[in-house]
Parts: structure tokens; C-alpha cells; sequence
């Protein structure tokens, strides 16, 4: 009569060790998720990155007028007047050369074959100059706006914003002497934005 007591005796530790080991199981999984909730679920606590704590050197924050003052040289305006400014100066300076190598300066149509003034040539080389800054000025600055523009559309900076700006600004410049003048001049400024962007690149 003793064996069927032991048999049950028996039969009830196993099921009380496996209900434990099932438990103990089940604790581990319930801890683990927790840890993994506290890690990259909901219940993470997102950290200041100081830099001090990480060994860097500090770096001060940043004013209001700072930022104010960085959204202004970021802005489309800012690079267009920069690009204008930019054009003026190297138009002159290239207009200015070309004339003081131009054998023609200073002439004048009436009387060929009299020699020009030094006051005669300054004036030419002047007058082309601004003429050549004035151009350059405009350019630049329609260049650089619209390239500022479709980058803020696309939200990319890569070579086809130079691309598309300089077909936009050669076909503009091209339309006032008609419709084939406009399309060469978008593909030209367009094959000479990508080879500049290429080479920068």
C-alpha cells in the first residue's frame, strides 16, 4: 500500500518542478522583454549627448541671433547677392583684361588711323568692363538663385541642380534673341554646369 503513495509523491514533484522551471522560463522571457522595452521600446529615455560627458571639448550654444544670423547666409537671397556681387567684381576684371589686349581700344571709327589718348584708352577699358561686370553680375546672380531654388524644391544637393539652373538660366538669357538661340543656350549652360560640377566633384 506504501508504493502508490511514493508513486504520487513522485508524480507531484515532477509536476511542482516543471510548473517551476515553466515559471522560471517565464520570468526570464518577461525580464528580457522588459530590458528590450527599456533599451529601443517606448519606456527609452532619450539621453543629452553632452560633449563634455563624452570627452570632446565643450561647444557653446548657439544665440538667437546666431541662428537668425545663419538662416540669412543660408538663405537664397543672401547666395544670390553673394553670386551678384561675386559676378560684378570678375566681369570687370575680365572685362578690363580683354580690353587692355584688344589692339582696337580706344580707336575711334571717324579717324583710324590716329593714335588714342591714354584718357581715350582708360574710358574704353571702363566702359567694357562695367559692361562685362554688369553681365556677369547677372548671371551669377540668376544662376545662383535658381539653383537655390530647385535645391530647396528637390531637397537634395547633387550635380543635377546645377544641371537644371543652367539650363534655366541660359534658355532665359537666350530667349530675347528667339526660340533656337534659348534652347542652345540651355544646353550650353546645362553641358558647362556639368562639367564644372564634374570636375568639382
Amino acid at each position: 500500500m506504501a508504493a502508490p503513495a511514493k508513486s504520487t509523491d513522485a508524480s507531484l514533484s515532477v509536476t511542482a518542478g516543471h510548473s517551476a522551471n515553466v515559471s522560471s522560463a517565464e520570468n526570464v522571457s518577461l525580464q528580457y522583454s522588459l530590458i528590450l522595452d527599456h533599451l529601443i521600446g517606448d519606456k527609452r529615455q532619450v539621453k543629452d549627448l553632452n560633449p563634455t560627458v563624452m570627452g570632446a571639448l565643450p561647444s557653446p550654444q548657439k544665440t538667437d541671433e546666431q541662428k537668425m544670423i545663419e538662416r540669412g547666409m543660408e538663405s537664397c537671397a543672401f547666395k544670390s547677392l553673394i553670386a551678384c556681387v561675386g559676378g560684378f567684381v570678375l566681369g570687370g576684371a575680365f572685362g578690363v583684361f580683354t580690353a587692355g589686349i584688344d589692339a582696337n581700344v580706344g580707336l575711334d571709327p571717324k579717324d583710324p588711323l590716329r593714335t588714342p589718348t591714354a584718357r581715350e584708352v582708360l574710358r574704353d577699358m571702363g566702359q567694357r568692363g562695367m559692361s562685362y561686370a554688369k553681365n556677369f553680375a547677372i548671371v551669377g546672380a540668376m544662376f545662383s538663385c535658381t539653383e537655390c531654388i530647385i535645391e530647396s524644391h528637390r531637397g537634395k544637393s547633387d550635380w543635377k541642380n546645377a544641371v537644371y539652373s543652367g539650363c534655366i538660366t541660359g534658355g532665359a538669357i537666350g530667349f530675347r534673341a528667339g526660340l533656337k538661340a534659348g534652347v542652345l543656350g540651355c544646353g550650353g549652360f546645362a553641358a558647362f554646369s556639368a562639367a564644372i560640377e564634374y570636375y568639382l566633384r
